[in-house]
């Protein structure tokens, strides 16, 4: 598979896993330093199959995708990918599923490209380079070091662009949830390290049409994502995604 930029991607298709016939697939995007290998991202991806198929997507710079991490600005082009691929696969309804960096990904995927009945988001990061938490301090000074990205390259196996947050600040998911023509779904945990529930608060009144869990207990993205709360995701998504015709480039 192969972004608009010529990046190529990694991802792995799981059918719905009672083998019944069904017409809607889910895009999922993994966190920062994840992966369609990590062993959380194996596990949400059966979990969910059992309400729908699922395209499970290796970000670039993370797994088997190539190019390096933008941090959520281009990878927009890879979810697109893999949305037109499960167009392609034949589904009427297609939904996105992402946690942490892949939920802000999706966000703004949805806003951009369109293209999806639904979007969901876990642990959402609703403003661009947020660094108010010694969580997000401590990532951000490997992001913006040389020796910082080498050791994520070389203990995570997550390549990061050199360019960091160089580049033009995209719009962040708060202000592309706005801009969401579809059902939005925000989950987040009250123990999140990295966002504090403002971000899940601002990313829900911004969107025109949302659903917000606070889930008490819940901390940050995949760590901490259980098999009931993906079952409740897959039964929300199955319930709100509506069919759109895929948009061709």
């Amino acid at each position: 598979m192969q972004a608009a930029d010529g990046t190529l991607l990694h991802a792995r298709y799981f059918p719905r896993r009672d083998g019944r016939a069904g017409d809607l697939a889910v895009v999922v995007a993994h966190g920062f330093t994840q992966s369609s290998r990590s062993p959380q991202m194996r596990r949400i991806a059966s979990w969910l199959s059992e309400h729908a198929s699922v395209v499970l997507l290796d970000l670039r710079g993370h797994g088997r995708s190539r190019g390096h991490s933008t941090l959520g600005w281009r990878e927009v082009l890879d979810m697109d990918a893999a949305v037109s691929w499960a167009h392609a696969l034949g589904y009427r309804r297609v939904a996105t599923l992402g946690f942490s960096l892949g939920s802000a990904v999706a966000i703004r995927h949805g806003a951009l490209h369109r293209g999806v009945g639904a979007v969901a988001a876990v642990s959402v990061p609703g403003e661009w380079f947020y660094r108010g938490t010694a969580a997000m301090r401590t990532l951000l000074r490997l992001i913006l070091t040389k020796p910082g990205r080498v050791l994520l390259r070389l203990l995570r196996r997550t390549r990061v662009s050199p360019a960091g947050w160089s580049t033009p600040d995209p719009i962040d998911a708060r202000a592309a949830a706005a801009e969401l023509d579809v059902p939005l779904l925000v989950v987040h945990g009250d123990k999140d390290d990295y966002f504090p529930v403002h971000h899940a608060w601002q990313v829900h009144a911004a969107a025109p049409v949302a659903t917000l869990w606070l889930e008490r207990g819940f901390g940050h993205a995949e760590a901490g994502t259980t098999e009931p709360l993906v079952s409740r995701i897959g039964a929300w998504l199955d319930e709100h995604t509506v069919a759109v015709a895929p948009v061709r480039a």
